[in-house]
């Protein structure tokens, strides 16, 4: 437990050594190499992150940056971190932008088609969002498209970002022949949807898959059963939510009558 209290205050020391060894007053955005963290734990005498990408994720993803740097932003802005090439990072300034799942959206419920086996040994939030999302073609039903896993977990990199990671992503086909490729973000636990994953994602999508529609989705955990997805999109910098659905997992047993009868009639509705 010792561990793990210690390690992201390494890594917010190294950050905020690194944020004011270059920002100067009243900058928006300012670039640093990778090896500027090397240069960092020498200067705090402190050990070196064995992992230096993990040092960015946990910052953009999990504990956000030290307060000495928060009080830099101005009102209505806050500062990412988004590669800048290869092993090169920039702090930018940009209006805050939070995706979070809406509390008042209704739950859909879904035949749980999880195989037990998967559930017993998922070995991270992650990892089970990303199952129960394709054991139960989540994205299928979301985009109302076929989809199929291309890769978990893709690396490669992108001219002008650097090496990029997508969780999961896609390729999908729709009724009239036109295909598509997917990219998924997964967050589990207290991780948050970001402006910079997303960004990348498309980046990513756009240089590789040039023939595709690109169509970025991310799923988030709400609770063990409760999956939210959104479909995302980048507008004048931010990310903007094209659509949002709660799914929840349920053995086929507890979806009632009465709730059958309530989805064939918003689907009728749909169609009129």
């Amino acid at each position: 437990m010792a561990a793990k209290k210690t390690a992201p205050n390494r890594y917010l020391q190294l950050i905020e050594k690194i944020f004011f060894d270059r920002y100067t007053k009243g900058a928006t955005e300012f670039t640093f190499p990778r090896g500027d963290m090397e240069d960092a734990a020498k200067d705090l005498k402190i050990k070196l992150p064995k992992n230096l990408g993990d040092v960015i994720y946990a910052i953009r993803y999990r504990i956000g940056l030290p307060a000495k740097i928060k009080k830099t932003q101005s009102k209505g802005m806050e500062w990412i971190i988004q590669g800048a090439g290869r092993a090169m990072y920039e702090f930018k300034l940009v209006k805050v932008n939070r995706i979070l799942p809406n509390p008042n959206l209704i739950a859909i419920k879904i035949p749980d088609a999880t195989p037990e086996i998967i559930t017993v040994y998922s070995l991270s939030d992650e990892q089970a969002l990303l199952a129960k999302v394709r054991y139960n073609r989540l994205i299928d039903i979301f985009l109302g498209i076929a989809t199929y896993s291309l890769q978990n977990h893709l690396r490669t990199s992108v001219k002008g970002t650097g090496q990029v990671e997508i969780d999961e992503i896609y390729v999908g086909v729709d009724r009239n022949g036109c295909q598509y490729v997917i990219p998924v973000q997964a967050k589990g636990g207290t991780d948050q949807l970001s402006v910079v994953q997303t960004k990348q994602d498309l980046d990513c999508c756009d240089e590789k898959f040039p023939s595709l529609v690109c169509r970025s989705v991310s799923a988030q955990f709400i609770n063990d059963d409760l999956i939210a997805l959104f479909e995302l999109t980048l507008e004048d910098g931010m990310v903007k939510v094209v659509e949002e659905k709660h799914y929840r997992l349920v053995p086929a047993s507890k979806i009632s009558e009465k709730e059958l009868n309530v989805y064939r009639q918003r689907c009728a509705q749909r169609k009129t």
